[in-house]
């Protein structure tokens, strides 16, 4: 450490101070700078082994000389701070080059970690590519701290070809995320696929993945081709990955082990480059527990895991969502509007069950209804309905099957609104509530399939032919119900 120095420019007087004194004690020599045009006289001089500097100062940016710094000392790291804490200003961070980004507040403790880790590491020169910083296009939006754990993790990302598992809520955006991931990465010029395991009816997942040749089955009149060739090097959405069936897991797992796979009703083994991006909103753990999720699988999808949050434990974000939906509506021909505070405020201590989606809804639905250009409480109160719906800030109590499934629904037609869900509701809700019944039955009975027959009031064979179905894999031990 001795004899390491730390270039720090930043325009306010008071971080400038705090960050040289916490980095003194830590043994650097600091070199404080309010200014773009010090710091660079600096770095062409060859001074300092690490940059610690904001994007925004007095007489300029940042991200304008940074290019000029990467290719006169590629070997020297640079940290960025800054204030403006969104998505894009982290993505072009990385594509800068920087070796980390900081969204202010930071924690003292965390810049030493940052310091100390790029001064250790080896040094990498940064990739030679640009972003433009289009921040009415903004994929993600909000600069609560939730996302900006969300926003680092996607820089790191951007270039590589990992498997990711994004976990949440309905209506959190994980499409979004995945889309952002394709979008800024290095597969942005091939094509972006998505599938939803649970919109395709169970006996028709395989051929959609792989795709089917002529006569591989009742209805295959022609060759069709399947996602995984339809994503050809670029990247393959994995929606609702909890709600694949057992044989379609087994044949992706193949897939991602073999780098190949075959055509429904095909023999020859086909190459794939695609980049794997799989979702969902249930607990694979516990379906892994009950024997419906491959655990081998789990472990191949879950190499980069993101989990975001629901909108409820990132409320701070609810008046940077509202408002980024006032502008889309705007742009679609709706007349300006804003939200009142009140408003504002009252929007902030609901609960959000529908999450971003939900709120969204409502936007739209406020932009479109009303003439007002300032929306006001009463209006928002009147469409939230608090009274009756009850989804204050609070956690909700232990809910019965009916809530359950009602809830369910009307998490379902949300999704959609303000069209209707496609055709097999009825059976996606016997689906979700069948399954984790006979495959917890069978687990209590230690895999005995007369004696769970008995315990559901089914014939054996109806059972039987229900366990293949759904795929549901008997274990042959006891378990206990936590």
């Amino acid at each position: 450490m001795a004899g390491q120095t730390i270039l720090l420019a930043d325009d306010d007087a008071a971080i400038r101070m705090v960050l040289n004194q916490a980095l003194s004690r830590a043994g650097y020599e600091v070199r404080p700078t309010g200014n773009i045009s010090t710091m660079w006289n600096w770095v062409t001089r060859g001074e300092g082994d690490i940059l610690i500097t904001d994007v925004s100062m007095p007489d300029g940016n940042a991200f304008d000389v940074m290019p000029k710094i990467k290719k006169l000392r590629p070997e020297l790291p640079i940290v960025v701070m800054s204030a403006q804490n969104t998505f894009m200003t982290a993505i072009r961070a990385s594509e800068m080059g920087a070796y980390e980004y900081l969204p202010k507040p930071f924690d003292i403790t965390e810049v030493l970690a940052v310091v100390g880790r790029a001064l250790a590491d080896a040094k990498r020169p940064a990739p030679d590519r640009r972003q433009e910083d289009q921040n009415e296009n903004m994929p993600l939006v909000g600069r609560s701290a939730a996302m900006q754990d969300i926003y680092r993790a996607l820089a790191r990302l951007m270039q590589t070809d990992l498997t990711v598992m994004i976990t949440g809520e309905s209506g959190t955006g994980k499409e979004l995320v995945a889309k952002a991931l394709h979008n800024f990465g290095k597969r942005k010029n091939g094509p972006f696929v998505a599938i939803n395991m649970a919109a395709i009816p169970r006996d028709l997942i395989e051929a959609e993945l792989f795709g089917h040749e002529k006569g591989a089955f009742t209805g295959a009149t022609s060759r069709s081709s399947g996602r995984f060739e339809q994503a050809e090097g670029g990247t393959l959405f994995l929606d609702e990955i909890g709600d694949m069936p057992m044989d379609a897991q087994t044949r992706l797992l193949r897939v991602l082990q073999e780098g190949e796979y075959t055509m429904v009703g095909g023999r020859t083994a086909i190459k794939t480059d695609v980049r794997i991006v799989a979702a969902t909103h249930r607990d694979l753990s516990q379906l892994i527990r009950q024997g419906l999720f491959r655990e081998d699988l789990y472990y191949r999808l879950n190499v980069v895991p993101i989990r975001l949050p629901p909108l409820r434990e990132r409320i701070d974000d609810v008046p940077d969502l509202a408002a980024s939906f006032l502008k889309a509506a705007q742009r679609e021909n709706e007349a300006p509007k804003v939200l009142s505070s009140d408003a504002l405020k009252l929007m902030q201590q609901y609960h959000w069950p529908g999450n971003v989606r939900e709120l969204e809804n409502l936007v739209r639905r406020l932009a479109a209804l009303y003439v007002d250009e300032v929306i006001s409480l009463e209006i928002v109160q009147n469409e939230l309905n608090l009274a009756d719906r009850g989804n204050f800030s609070s956690k909700p109590g232990p809910a019965d099957i009916v809530t359950v499934i009602e809830s369910d629904l009307a998490e379902l037609f949300r999704e959609y609104e303000p069209n209707l869900p496609p055709a097999g509701v009825y059976q996606r809700i016997i689906d979700k509530v069948e399954v984790p019944l006979i495959s917890t039955v069978l687990n209590l009975c230690a895999g005995n399939q007369i004696k769970a027959a008995e315990l559901l009031g089914l014939n054996r064979n109806t059972l039987r032919k229900k366990i293949r179905g759904h795929g549901i894999e008997i274990v042959k031990h006891s378990r206990q119900l936590g």
